[in-house]
């Protein structure tokens, strides 16, 4: 790697660690990921346990709880601490409108997901982040494993002149791109929006890179063969540097918490023909800002 590349990478891995008095945090990867220990989802979260778990959702950006049984109120009643819940697209036919199920069955050729993404980055003001409480894994325990990327390190380690070249530019985003091949459900949204390439977190001020596979399009101040070649150039980062991953192996019970401000995440198929199940609840952001 180039010496601004490992710079990046150390400040990431030797930046100061808070210290947590009521809940223990065990980091996944150097760069991104945590598994919280010592809480009950169930139960209604303490003022100072509530704080700490906001400190580490801002610290890893991907927060794993593992044998957690919960009903969908309490699912519910978590998201609500991060903020308003974002409803269901399109609503569902039955059930609550705050709950997506995630079910995959055996005759599935393929799942939502299943590649590097960013959801909902077509949407005018896309999702803060979503909790997926899985309580039913794929025969044998093993597959289904979902892979987050930290896009603050990916923009990080990009060079100098890279960062200034992308300062400025724009990306449209185009929901019926992650739709090719396939028919969407009816009333199913379809919006298209543009977003600056670099963004900053809302809450840590921290640059990021904003573009993905799934939704981007295409970059409306290049041509059409500058803006493919770019594009191209960095939907190939996540993919190709796995220092930039953390990887989370589902158990019945987990639920996964992942801040979509500054994560992709890719849902890996590798469980065909068995099936999964879980819900999931997501809470609404804002738009996307330089």
């Amino acid at each position: 790697m180039e010496q601004y590349e490992l710079d990046a990478v150390a400040r990431i891995t030797t930046r100061p660690r808070p210290e947590y008095r009521t809940i223990g945090v065990t980091t996944l990867t150097a760069v991104l990921g945590a598994e919280v220990s010592g809480l009950a989802l169930s139960r209604e979260l303490s003022e100072e346990q509530l704080a700490e778990v906001k400190q580490a959702f801002l610290d890893h950006h991907v927060l794993v709880f593992r044998d957690q049984r919960i009903s969908e109120d309490d699912h519910k009643r978590l998201a609500g601490h991060f903020g308003e819940l974002r409803p269901v697209n399109p609503p569902p036919e039955e059930g609550d409108p705050y709950v997506l199920e995630i079910s995959t069955s055996p005759e599935a050729a393929n799942v939502a997901g299943n590649g590097w993404h960013t959801d909902g980055s077509a949407d005018a003001e896309p999702s803060l982040g979503s909790m997926l409480h899985i309580t039913q894994v794929p025969e044998g325990g093993s597959g289904g494993d979902t892979l987050f990327a930290n896009m603050h390190l990916a923009y990080d380690m990009l060079s100098p002149a890279m960062k200034r070249f992308l300062d400025g530019l724009t990306a449209v985003h185009d929901n019926s791109l992650a739709w090719r091949g396939h028919t969407p459900p009816p009333g199913y949204d379809m919006p298209v929006n543009e977003h600056p390439v670099v963004v900053r977190h809302p809450e840590t001020d921290r640059k990021l890179l904003y573009v993905n596979p799934a939704y981007t399009t295409h970059i409306p101040q290049l041509s059409a063969e500058e803006s493919r070649a770019l594009l191209d150039f960095l939907f190939a980062l996540v993919p190709g540097r796995p220092l930039l991953t953390c990887r989370v192996r589902w158990q019945p019970g987990t639920l996964v918490f992942w801040d979509n401000r500054c994560v992709q995440h890719h849902a890996t198929y590798d469980y065909y023909p068995f099936t999964r199940y879980g819900k999931r609840v997501a809470i609404n952001g804002g738009p996307p800002k330089a």
